[in-house]
């Protein structure tokens, strides 16, 4: 399964890379024949895309030769100097360039000595030189070479190696038979278990842990990311005249002026859902992400750069070297979307321990979009379409006949579309450029009669997601706008109309999807669940909502953990829901104060019940830590056990209670006997009437077992996956489609359970463990003569889900 899921991203980027090299005029052979070679592949597809990004999507033949030997000479000794002279002119984009400085960094008339090399790898020997004693021609001679190519970074890579030949020989002498036998295999010493990783804690909004930060375990393609300010330094960023004279102004608005040190300019980012449905565990991963590597701070000064009307939420300034995150509702789609819809999504933010930026809305930026829109149509870079969609889907539509049309005569069918004369469908805004995909023309503003929850009746045309998406991270300065790998196709389309327009562009940045087994997170697929009664709601503990995790009873710094653990990669993670569990578990067992239920309760009488009134038993909330805490239980008759705690013919190794072998009670001092076995007319164990001796008084019991005494009575909900298949979505796993394979076992309520008296004051969502059954949390169904508790997770994991 493993292999499989590690395959399929590395077919995806063959397949990409072969079709990048095809199109710059290889023939299928020698792109093939290119991709065996992984270093000159790298290079050549960087090259491409840089290429693309500069002149468009489509190469001629001559330019892809160009690329091809470009690339291919990386590979030769001077690949030192044309590298560094593409890294120069990749931080020096604009024009005039400082030929002797250029020259400077490419090492250009740097000679490097033989007695230099000398000097350097001795150095290198002298600082390995136990090492070598010991290890002899075992050692890793690499090691030497790096570091003494790292002390003279223009010297010739042979004469290097030579040197560190020459020198090693006269250190060790010639090699003898010993150093010629191959190296033993070390056997693997068994790691020391570390100590458990701490929950994230949550400190004025910033969502940290005590062991490694978020960002530190957010690990991967973040390493890659650009710093504040220089965007162009990114592959396939484009570069125009006015591209330094607008990162210039963006630093001003953003407090990072140009003079600061790099590290410390500010980091920004966006977090921009859709307000049509429910955030679900994916969501939980981008959250993590973008509040996580700007690093959130809590302050009171408001947002500089960005309008704060229209409900937007004062905004925090940043600590002196954090970043900021926005919450940007992405509302260019009116007949979707609801108000609860809003709610819940910064419901959630917060809930996950994140206090937005500022709270922004892209019909925040109608008007201004709308006048780019002319500007670009101005500039000839957008027409009004009359295409319908069935014709301009797909990726290979025909070309609009209406792409040509006078600038004149789409800025008057522009204005007619905003005045509603035109129907829904009857004509679109269209921009002309050609998307990574091949994907041609996408629309930017198309006709859609629905009043807006926020802005009325004044629009019917709205923009899309193609078209805002960047000019809403232009307005707000984003320097990271982290997508999911689909949108990697629109990355182009990205850096196009901020060009376009000549306005601040923002860097994209793609990585991969959190899916997880065993579940479906589609808004349409859960909304037939409810439709059909498959389950309640959107926040039914079955799904894996954000609110029905929370209503299970989740917490959020194990939802944080589990998406650290993942981590951020360029491939998409799909993941075992068992793996979410044990986050769980993890923060619970440090969270929740301990308490006893019984599920399936069997009375117990106490014959010689040892005091005349009830005994208050202390408790502690958590056993391995008494200093935290305790509650008071009653100690009374009558008691109540599990039903499973009893046999009346134990199996051989049961260790419960059964006549002849007693069991101690939890917490209570007290080891009980059975006297005599109490059934109904069908012959079911109704009641136990039992002994009791004081613990030291009685032989030490096999077992101690949890109970109640005076309990309240309670409803508790198991829960277990809702789909019987890993892929319920997947037709070729499950035919029927994903309605016919619900587990039928997927919710058990036990009616009649009982519960000890310390969970009285309890609220909705308060979190307890349950000696000996899990972790239950109380749900928000219930009443004041009904506590309702769902389990959130076992207090084991079941091997059968591993």
């Amino acid at each position: 399964m493993a292999a499989a899921m590690a395959a399929e991203p590395a077919a995806e980027a063959e397949a990409e890379a072969l079709g990048l090299f095809t199109g710059i005029g290889l023939s299928e052979a020698k792109a093939r024949e290119t991709l065996r070679n992984a270093a000159l592949s790298a290079q050549l597809r960087r090259a491409v895309l840089q290429a693309r990004g500069a002149l468009g999507p489509r190469l001629d033949k001559a330019t892809g030769a160009l690329l091809y030997n470009a690339a291919a000479r990386l590979r030769d000794p001077g690949r030192l100097i044309l590298g560094a002279a593409l890294q120069y002119l990749r931080s020096h984009p604009l024009d005039p360039l400082d030929a002797a400085d250029f020259e400077r960094a490419c090492g250009v008339g740097v000679r490097v000595s033989p007695e230099q090399i000398e000097e350097a790898v001795e150095a290198v020997i002298s600082r390995h030189q136990e090492e070598l004693l010991a290890e002899r021609y075992r050692f890793n001679m690499g090691l030497l070479m790096g570091e003494a190519r790292s002390r003279l970074q223009w010297a010739d890579g042979k004469s290097i190696k030579n040197e560190v030949d020459l020198q090693v020989l006269h250190l060790l002498g010639p090699k003898t038979e010993a150093d010629l036998e191959k190296k033993p295999k070390a056997t693997k010493a068994r790691p020391v278990q570390e100590e458990k990783q701490k929950a994230p804690v949550v400190e004025n909004g910033e969502v940290g842990t005590e062991t490694k930060s978020l960002l530190e375990q957010l690990r991967g393609e973040a390493l890659k990311f650009h710093k504040p300010g220089e965007n162009y330094k990114t592959e396939g960023y484009v570069v125009t005249p006015n591209t330094m004279a607008l990162l210039k102004q963006h630093l001003a608005v953003t407090g990072g002026q140009d003079s600061r040190p790099v590290p410390s300019r500010q980091v920004r980012t966006r977090f921009p859902p859709e307000p049509n449905g429910i955030l679900h565990i994916g969501h939980a991963k981008a959250i993590n992400f973008n509040f996580g590597y700007a690093k959130v701070s809590g302050a009171t000064e408001l947002c500089p750069g960005v309008p704060q009307g229209n409900g937007s939420s004062p905004s925090p300034r940043p600590q002196a070297n954090g970043g900021v995150c926005f919450l940007r509702y992405d509302d260019t789609n009116p007949e979707k979307e609801e108000e609860k819809y809003f709610t819940a999504i910064r419901e959630m933010v917060e809930w996950l321990g994140y206090q937005p930026y500022a709270v922004t809305h892209a019909s925040d930026y109608f008007d201004q979009l709308y006048s780019w829109a002319l500007e670009l149509i101005r500039r000839g870079q957008a027409y009004v379409c009359h295409q319908k969609v069935e014709e301009i889907k797909g990726h290979n539509p025909p070309p609009s006949p209406w792409r040509d049309r006078p600038v004149e005569e789409s800025l008057v069918l522009f204005e007619d579309m905003r005045k509603g004369k035109f129907g829904e469908g009857e004509a679109t805004l269209r921009m002309k450029l050609v998307m990574e995909d091949g994907k041609m023309d996408p629309v930017a503003y198309r006709v859609k009669f629905t009043p807006h929850h926020r802005t009325g009746d004044k629009w019917c045309i709205y923009p899309t997601y193609d078209y805002t998406h960047c000019l809403c991270d232009s307005i707000e300065h984003i320097t990271h706008s982290l997508c999911t790998k689909e949108f990697q196709a629109r990355r182009s389309s990205y850096f196009w109309l901020c060009n376009a327009l000549d306005v601040y562009c923002p860097v994209q940045w793609e990585y991969g999807r959190l899916n997880l087994l065993y579940t479906v997170v589609s808004k349409r697929k859960i909304i037939r669940l409810v439709e059909t009664g498959a389950v309640r709601d959107w926040d039914d503990p079955r799904l894996f909502t954000l609110t029905a995790l929370r209503r299970r009873g989740f917490p959020p710094e194990a939802i944080n953990n589990f998406c650290a653990r993942v981590g951020v990669t360029v491939a998409q993670a799909t993941m075992e829901p068992h793996l979410l569990e044990a986050c769980a578990r993890e923060v619970l067992n440090e969270q929740a104060p301990r308490a006893m239920a019984v599920l399936e309760p069997l009375k117990v009488t106490i014959t010689n019940f040892p005091a005349p009134e009830t005994i208050d038993v202390l408790v502690p909330d958590f056993p391995a830590d008494e200093s935290r805490g305790s509650h008071k239980v009653p100690f009374q008759n009558p008691v109540y056990i599990e039903e499973t705690d009893f046999r009346e013919e134990p199996d051989k190794g049961y260790k419960r209670l059964a006549p002849g072998q007693p069991v101690g009670l939890r917490h209570a001092g007290y080891v009980i006997a059975v006297q005599n076995v109490i059934k109904n007319a069908g012959g079911r164990v109704v009641e136990l009437e039992v002994t009791c001796t004081k613990s030291e008084a009685a032989e030490k019991p096999k077992a101690f077992i949890h109970w109640v005494s005076e309990p309240l009575p309670c409803q508790v909900r198991l829960y277990e996956r809702l789909f019987l298949h890993k892929n319920p979505e997947d037709p070729a796993e499950v035919p029927g489609g994903f309605l016919s394979d619900l587990n039928p076992a997927s919710l058990r309520v036990v009616d009649n359970a009982l519960v000890d008296r310390s969970v009285l004051a309890a609220r909705p969502f308060d979190k307890f463990q349950f000696e000996r059954l899990g972790y239950f949390s109380v749900d928000p169904d219930s009443s004041e003569g009904k506590l309702v508790f769902n389990r959130t997770v076992t207090l084991k994991e079941d091997p059968g889900k591993a």
